[in-house]
């Protein structure tokens, strides 16, 4: 089954490109070695979610799973490893908590914003573009990333080469996401053509089989899973957009969003953010322009 072969393609291909961290676990060791140094005595006055989560003791962070390099799920051992993750580890220890204690729980792209307003999650980390409509709904501290939409095809595909060339092509993304927005917004395809998956795995099965012509969505992503396939699949290498990568969290907790939003800026002057990036995403050949922090 090709869902299965993709699956053992990334865990023995994609997951080198990812840091040897391992999911939050009562002796587990988060990686990368050194960088997730577990800050002491934390306070975050006027933070109703900082206070939340000092009573429960632990963090439950949302992410993705079936990203490559940024947020990915071990299918056999379910640990996490990649960019996003690690973010999530850092940002958990200079709040003041072991990474070991975070419980990551995945949540597909349609829903995160109901999860921040619901509570079901403290803050969310997985390729989250800061927005203007998701910010009436949610907040962000970030970026902490900023990639680029592009197209996933064929390696032998050359007759995509950019989103003016999609007219009359099959394009598979994930519901709810910047991404199939802008191709059917743009126009770049006919609705019909248009088709919308939960997860990006599925989406690069259907590639693979043939059943649809390119994948779109930020090439962090994209050179992640056509680094799986090597040989099979290629990156576009035309962007189009601007997606910047923000941590989400509750709307209104304006003194936990300051606060993470230090934490991040620390993490790009001091270095971690750099070693996080090398150990991890900076591997898939993606490039690694520093953000900007936007304190809206």
């Amino acid at each position: 089954m090709r869902v299965r072969t993709l699956a053992a393609v990334l865990l023995t291909g994609a997951l080198a490109l990812t840091a040897c961290g391992k999911e939050g676990g009562p002796g587990e060791t988060p990686a990368p070695a050194g960088v997730f140094d577990v800050a002491k005595d934390v306070k975050v006055e006027g933070s109703p979610t900082f206070e939340k989560i000092k009573t429960r003791g632990s963090l439950i962070v949302g992410v993705k799973e079936d990203q490559p390099g940024l947020g990915y799920k071990d299918p056999t051992t379910n640990k996490y490893s990649g960019f996003d993750i690690d973010i999530a580890r850092l940002v958990s220890a200079k709040l003041g908590f072991d990474p070991e204690k975070i419980q990551f729980k995945t949540i597909q792209s349609a829903a995160r914003e109901q999860a921040l307003i619901n509570g079901d999650v403290d803050y969310y980390v997985g390729t989250y573009t800061i927005n203007a409509g998701r910010k009436e709904k949610v907040a962000f501290a970030g970026p902490y990333f900023v990639a680029g939409q592009d197209l996933l095809v064929k390696k032998d595909d050359s007759s995509i080469t950019g989103p003016e060339t999609l007219k009359g092509k099959k394009v598979c993304s994930v519901t709810g996401s910047t991404p199939i927005k802008t191709i059917r917004e743009k126009g770049y395809t006919e609705p019909e053509n248009i088709q919308e998956f939960q997860g990006y795995s599925q989406c690069v099965t259907k590639l693979l089989n043939g059943e649809v012509d390119a994948v779109t969505t930020d090439d962090a992503i994209l050179k992640g899973y056509a680094s799986a396939e090597e040989g099979k699949l290629k990156v576009v290498g035309k962007t189009f957009s601007k997606e910047p990568y923000g941590i989400g969290l509750p709307k209104g907790d304006d003194a936990l969003r300051g606060k993470v939003n230090d934490i991040l800026q620390a993490a790009l002057d001091g270095g971690d953010w750099q070693k996080i990036y090398d150990g991890t995403l900076g591997k898939s050949g993606s490039s690694a322009q520093k953000p900007t922090i936007d304190r809206y």
